[in-house]
């Protein structure tokens, strides 16, 4: 007897007609999911407490989604519809490819709960807006004559995810200290700056405490976004 094919652990491998049920629609479980985790991070998001927001009963919400990891795998693709897909042609790769990191960027940081759930799963998520997004990306790269796009997507996607990680679980500290970014900042420096006191070179290297935060960390970002750029255009074939 033949053994059964075990199914792929995710909501987008089950038929749509299993999924929707008349009492709620999915799509304003999963916008109020969205809203609670952006609010109070993945940790204290549970059906119970969904189901209590939307004022229905968590076995409701089973009826539509059947596990909290279902719920943030389709929480997950509905915001990487907002992230921007510009048109490659009109821009060329690398203008194309920067502005897509960009817009990447400032959706992580509107969700700071999305980066971990992405060095978590990678871009494992059979999403349509994930999926449209990767197909964008390859795409991308084999358009422009890469001879391996894939090495390109991955480091584009590692640096973008990396530094959005890192970002967003800063300006959670930040939240949570219920202070301002500059008046966390300026808080926290006097400390530092004691700290990097025996260390010459990291202590040449202190941060502008009358800059704005925000744009320091754009400026982090831009610059660290051109490097790996000009890295990948070292990769494209030379022209005979």
């Amino acid at each position: 007897m033949a053994a059964k094919t075990k199914p792929i652990p995710s909501v987008w491998a089950r038929r749509e007609s299993e999924l929707d049920q008349p009492a709620l629609s999915r799509a304003s479980i999963v916008r109020e999911a969205i809203a609670m985790l952006d609010a109070e991070g993945i940790e204290a998001l549970s059906m119970r407490k969904l189901g209590a927001r939307l004022n229905a009963g968590a076995t409701s919400l089973y009826r539509h989604v059947a596990t909290k990891d279902e719920l943030v795998e389709l929480a997950v693709d509905e915001v990487f519809g907002e992230i921007t897909m510009p048109d490659a042609g009109a821009l060329g790769w690398r203008a194309a490819a920067a502005e897509a990191a960009r817009s990447f960027r400032a959706t992580a940081l509107r969700h700071p709960w999305l980066p971990p759930m992405l060095s978590q799963a990678g871009l494992a998520y059979l999403g349509p807006n994930l999926m449209s997004f990767a197909e964008w990306l390859a795409a991308l790269f084999t358009e422009a004559g890469f001879p391996a796009p894939s090495g390109a997507i991955d480091t584009l996607l590692s640096y973008v995810i990396g530094m959005s990680t890192t970002e967003a679980a800063w300006l959670t500290t930040v939240a949570r200290s219920g202070e301002t970014e500059a008046g966390f900042l300026a808080r926290l420096m006097p400390a530092a700056q004691e700290a990097v006191a025996d260390y010459p070179h990291m202590a040449t290297g202190k941060p502008d405490t009358t800059l704005d935060p925000a744009e320091v960390r754009e400026n982090k970002f831009a610059y660290a976004l051109e490097v790996v750029l000009d890295g990948l255009a070292t990769r494209m074939p030379s022209p005979h």
